[in-house]
Formats: C-alpha cells, structure tokens, sequence
C-alpha cells in the first residue's frame, strides 16, 4: 500500500508540473499576441502616409492604445503566474502616489512603463512564436504515439489491402514517444525562458532591487536597533527593582546588627563591618551598572537632565547646553547620551583638561551633538581599535547611519562632532 502511494505520489508530480508548465504556455499565447494587431495598423499608417499625408492623424492611436492597454496585460501576465505555477512577479516602485496628472506624466517618464512596453510589444510576439512551436510539437508527439489508434480507426479493409503501414507506424510510434519525451522539457525551458523576460522587463530593476533591499536592511536594522534598545531598557529596570532593592535592604540590615549588636565579639563585628561595607561598595558598583546600561532619568525626562546629571559627577565643570524642540526617537537619544558618556569619560581619564563643553541641537532632521574641551589633544581616530574608546563611538554612531569625526591636534583642543539622523 505504501509502495503504492509513493509511485502514485512520484509519477504525479512530474504530470502535475508538466500540466501546469502546459497550461502557463497555452495560456501566454492571448496576452503576447493582443499588442500585434495594434502595432499592424501602426505599420499600415505608417505606410500610408506616403499616398495619405491625412493618415499622420491616426498614427499616434495604436502607440496611445498601447500605452492603455500595457498595465492590463501586465496585470494578466502576473495573475497567469501566479495561478499556474504560483510565482509571484515582484512590482516595480510606484513613483509617487496615483490619481493625478503629474503621476500620470511620472509613469510616462518612468522606465518600468516602457520595459513593459518592450515586453509586451516585442518579446511577447517572439514568445508566442516559442509558444506555438513547443504545442505544435507537443501536439505532433501525442498524434504521432497514437499513430496506431488512428489506424484502427480506418476501414477494415484498407488495414488488409495495404499492409506496408506497420512498418511506418512503429517508426512513427517510437519518434512520437521520444517527443513525448523530450516535450516537457522543451516545455519547461520555454517556462523558465519566460519567466526570466517576465522579471526582468516586467519587474523592478536592478537599481530598484537594490534600493528596495537597502530599504528592507535598513528598516531591519532599525527593527534590531530599537529591540536592543529595549532590552537594554528592561535589564536597567530589573537590576534597579529586584538585585539593586535587595543589596539596599542588605545595607540597611546590616547597619542595624552594627548598631544595635554591641555586645558582639570584636571578630563577629569586624564581619558585620566587612559586610556592609562591600554590600555598600557593590550598590554603587551596581548603581554605575545601571547607569551605564540605560538610565531612567533619559527615558523618563530627556536627554537634557541625563546630561546635566553626568556634569555633576564629574570632577571638572562641564558645561551643558541642549536646544531640542522635539525630543529625538529613544534609539538616537540613548546613542547621544553614550557618546557623550564615553567621550566625557575620556577627557577625564586622558585629555589633561580642565574644563569640556556639551551642546546638543536639533538642526533640520539632524541631531548635532559637539563635545570639546581644552586638553592636551592627541586623540587619533585611526589609531582607535576594537569596541571601546573612540572605535566604539564611531560604530555606535555609525549604527543609526549617524557621521562622527574627531579633531584632536597635538596640545589640543579636542572636539568631537557627531551628527546623528532623527526621523521626522
């Protein structure tokens, strides 16, 4: 039973593939052929113009009817594949939105218009050629492996009186069934034949393609960006609400067992001591790791407070001047509070400075964000390797398509432009 289902399920397949394939061709002669008529009587008024200069009038009517008629034969050729052999023809970009004249002139002016013109006015006629001469030879094999059939359905006496036809008829029997043969492939040739004119002047181009996928990256990108951003957002807020509360509330129990255990050994109190403070010590540890993560003052009230809030800490004074209209999306605002983190971060532990400047402003649909201070200088770019220091400014920037750019010479000062897009 199982052996019998697999040969029915193997022999069925090719049949289904072969009748589909048949079914594609047949069903492609109407639509290649509808455009010859129109450009017969193109010819013909063309050719009359030399005895009927009137004629000059009615030569633009089958290129306007071409022109008509091409979106309706593109629309039918994309539902044949798509109904015989379930393909879908991707779509070429629409430029700009439909219902008006100058979109009419755009699609005029377009090439997508046009290479559907070609196709339909060109390769379709010479598909169709293709198209009759893979039937006519499907059709040949079939009458020409059924010779005996036609035989039998002569007279009885004809078959007595004229015996030689056996001879010709298994000759013709075995050219049949070795077109038979070979007809499905034929076939499947022209299939993939057409389909490939069909992408190739009925679809997108390569350009299109391209910039479509480039698109599609992007947006993907932006998809993965924005995730990380949120999960970077969500670890920030489990360590501040489960590990940070419990390291707290640890502290907090242990002061009290120093406080109010006097009378403890002198060894259990330096334990208790060593405790807390390590417990403490790990609460700043932890508080600087959230930070570091995401912090909720920038989601919470922008990028002017998270900033301002950084200046405090830092040993030197640092001035902040942020001018943002709008806030930025969260994933270019948390790339502007790391660069700016980071290249703070530098200027304390490297640049010798005694003071830094921050500015962030929304100029247009762009975040620029300037870091200077009046350090020794010296930073290099070039030379920055790996995923931290200004390499990892650059990547990051460079993530959300920003541009980043140092200006470091020797004995400074250092000033570090980032120009970040924000969507609008």
């Amino acid at each position: 039973m199982h052996l019998t289902t697999w040969l029915q399920r193997a022999a069925g397949r090719p049949l289904r593939r072969a009748t589909h394939q048949t079914a594609l061709v047949a069903a492609g002669l109407p639509l290649h052929l509808a455009v010859v008529p129109l450009w017969l009587w193109l010819l013909g008024t063309l050719a009359a113009l030399v005895r009927a200069p009137w004629a000059v009038a009615v030569t633009p009517l089958p290129v306007l009817l071409t022109l008509v008629v091409t979106p309706l034969l593109t629309a039918g050729q994309r539902r044949r594949y798509r109904a015989l052999v379930g393909k879908d023809l991707p779509r070429p970009a629409v430029p700009g939105p439909r219902g008006n004249w100058k979109s009419a002139v755009r699609r005029l002016a377009g090439r997508a218009l046009w290479r559907q013109v070609c196709y339909h006015a060109v390769a379709g006629p010479l598909l169709a050629v293709l198209d009759l001469a893979v039937l006519a030879v499907r059709a040949a094999a079939l009458v020409a492996a059924c010779i005996y059939v036609w035989i039998w359905a002569l007279p009885p006496q004809w078959r007595v009186t004229d015996l030689g036809y056996t001879t010709q008829a298994a000759y013709i029997t075995a050219g049949g069934l070795a077109l038979l043969f070979l007809g499905p492939r034929l076939t499947g040739a022209l299939v993939r034949l057409e389909t490939r004119a069909a992408e190739v002047l009925l679809g997108p181009s390569r350009t299109e393609k391209l910039a479509r996928r480039v698109a599609d990256l992007a947006e993907s990108r932006a998809g993965v960006l924005d995730a990380v951003d949120a999960e970077r957002r969500r670890i920030e807020r489990d360590l501040h609400d489960g590990a940070q509360q419990r390291l707290v509330s640890l502290a907090v129990n242990l002061g009290l067992a120093r406080a109010t255990l006097r009378d403890l050994p002198a060894d259990a109190r330096k334990v208790i001591d060593e405790a807390h403070r390590e417990a403490k010590e790990a609460i700043d540890e932890l508080n600087n790791l959230v930070r570091g993560l995401h912090p909720a003052v920038l989601e919470d009230r922008g990028l002017d407070a998270a900033l301002s809030g950084i200046a405090a800490r830092l040993p030197i004074p640092v001035r902040v001047a942020v001018d943002l209209p709008q806030r930025p999306s969260a994933t270019v605002e948390a790339v502007a509070y790391f660069v700016v983190c980071e290249a703070l971060t530098n200027v304390v532990k490297h640049a010798q400075a005694s003071r830094a400047d921050v500015t962030v402003e929304r100029i247009g649909e762009t975040l620029l964000v300037v870091v200077a201070d009046d350090g020794a200088g010296g930073a290099d770019l070039a030379a920055a390797t790996g995923g931290t220091g200004l390499a990892g400014l650059a990547k990051r920037v460079a993530s959300v398509d920003g541009t980043f750019s140092c200006r470091s010479p020797a004995g400074g000062p250092t000033v570090i432009t980032v120009e970040l897009p924000c969507a609008p």
